[in-house]
């Protein structure tokens, strides 16, 4: 599958900044579009090469008597819970939105129709419509599965009929490679395949053994035809795989209508804040495939720092609104605004970019569609705080004005000052007996800084200001 990015300047961003207490520093920030080229998830001789394999297994499974399904109907079918979870102990709201349903209009190409008489879907101009749903991750697809953060789980209870490993998991562009993929039998005949997922991330579990709803399959990646980490879901009725499943329910689903296979159906939108962050520098949410971001993200900032606020948003609409807040230690706002989008997306990031002015605990707060979350960070005033791994040493005072003192439980043997530009003003050394002070009387007034050596290797930098 394709992925496109487009990053928007403030013109063409999207968005209205209201009239309100808000930072002057432009709203920045871009859309993430999944699959944009409309490339299919698997070739032609894929999928017959899959099927041959599942009816191979279970033919296999027959003959050893160890098929779960008995090969009749019961009333009803299956229900599926979500396939797809944050990790345990991941710090974001969300990790996961939908790029593409299941096609029911069978010409091509676009002529698209999902379940809910829309065109959240894709087909190609050699005939295919797409079969499934595309959950793709969201924020920082690489760096998810990177950590292992989004995981793929079983829908419902079943029987696994055949799983692949090993593949290459960070695919670019449309190839004939095989996914990583595990296909689960429920007890009424039906089979859910999931695929695209990550190199040696599948279940322990062989093929004949019993998976439970909920139960750990893998990580969602982007191995087989595939420019970005999402997971495929497609369903069939029965082992023929000639009757396709879409389990959403809706007035144009053509395949079974409105008999919705969901425990809890989600809604078509799902506007949702995946997540909220600060930032030492804006982050890089978009290198060359597949190379993966670089988020710059932090939570702890000297009162001098100018902090990058973001906001990564899912299925917003033209017209909502969203409430932006960055709320002081004591409870009062440097500011409180909001914006109005004028942009469809179903993913989406800004961020702000403006210094703060008071030492403690900061919260950032965005609300959007009646959903408020909140990060916290701390800011201090590094001109009085011992900062690094060199934590026993300390120089006083600070701001100064002409002698520096230095105190130190191991002996200090080097002292370099640099000004702000990087430029080495002084550098000092003494290996006998260590530096206890530096005369410093003949630089101007400003900020400087002083990186102190000891004797075992330790170093350890100090904003200085001299009066």
């Amino acid at each position: 599958m394709k992925s496109q990015i487009t990053i928007l300047l403030l013109a063409l961003l999207g968005v209205n900044i209201a009239k309100a207490q808000s930072p002057e520093t432009p709203v920045n920030g871009s859309a993430y579009v999944f699959n944009a080229e409309k490339s299919p998830c698997l070739t032609n001789e894929a999928r017959k090469s899959i099927i041959q394999e599942l009816e191979n297994n279970v033919a296999m499974l027959q003959n050893e008597q160890r098929l779960n399904y008995n090969g009749t109907h019961r009333d009803g079918h299956v229900l599926f819970s979500w396939p797809v979870q944050k990790a345990d102990g991941i710090d974001f709201n969300d990790v996961w939105s939908i790029s593409g349903y299941l096609d029911h209009n069978a010409a091509y190409p676009n002529q698209l129709t999902d379940y809910d008489c829309g065109t959240t879907t894709y087909d190609t101009s050699a005939g295919y419509n797409h079969q499934g749903v595309d959950i793709y991750t969201w924020p920082f697809p690489w760096k998810l599965m990177d950590d292992d953060s989004a995981e793929i789980i079983a829908a419902a209870d079943g029987q696994i009929i055949a799983k692949g490993d090993g593949q290459y998991d960070r695919s670019c562009n449309f190839n004939s490679n095989p996914w990583n993929a595990v296909y689960v039998q429920h007890s009424d005949g039906s089979v859910a395949w999931y695929g695209h997922m990550k190199n040696g991330s599948l279940t322990t579990k062989s093929v004949g053994d019993m998976v439970a709803e909920g139960e750990y399959l893998g990580i969602v990646g982007s191995s087989g035809n595939s420019t970005g980490p999402h997971l495929h879901f497609e369903v069939y009725e029965d082992n023929s795989y000639t009757q396709l499943i879409d389990p959403f329910a809706g007035d144009c689903n053509s395949l079974n209508g409105n008999d919705s296979w969901w425990v809890e159906q989600k809604p078509y939108l799902k506007p949702n804040i995946n997540a909220v962050m600060t930032h030492s520098q804006v982050p890089d949410l978009f290198p060359t495939c597949p190379t993966t971001e670089t988020t710059f993200e932090s939570s702890a900032f000297d009162i001098s720092d100018t902090i990058y606020f973001t906001a990564f948003l899912r299925d917003q609409v033209v017209d909502d609104v969203i409430y932006l807040k960055a709320i002081r230690p004591n409870g009062t706002y440097l500011y409180d605004w909001n914006i109005t989008v004028v942009t469809s997306a179903s993913s989406w990031y800004y961020y702000w970019s403006f210094p703060v002015d008071a030492v403690g605990e900061w919260t950032w707060e965005v609300t959007f569609k009646g959903q408020t979350e909140t990060t916290n960070f701390t800011v201090s005033d590094a001109l009085n705080l011992d900062e690094s791994s060199f934590s026993q040493t300390s120089v006083y005072p600070n701001p100064f004005y002409d002698v520096l003192q230095i105190r130190s439980k191991v002996p200090v043997t080097k002292a370099i000052v640099v000004d702000v530009l990087g430029k080495m003003i002084k550098r000092s050394s003494n290996i006998s007996e260590g530096i206890q002070h530096i005369n410093l009387e003949t630089l101007s007034a400003g900020l400087y800084f002083l990186t102190l050596e000891g004797n075992d290797g330790q170093q350890k930098t100090i904003k200085l200001l001299k009066n």
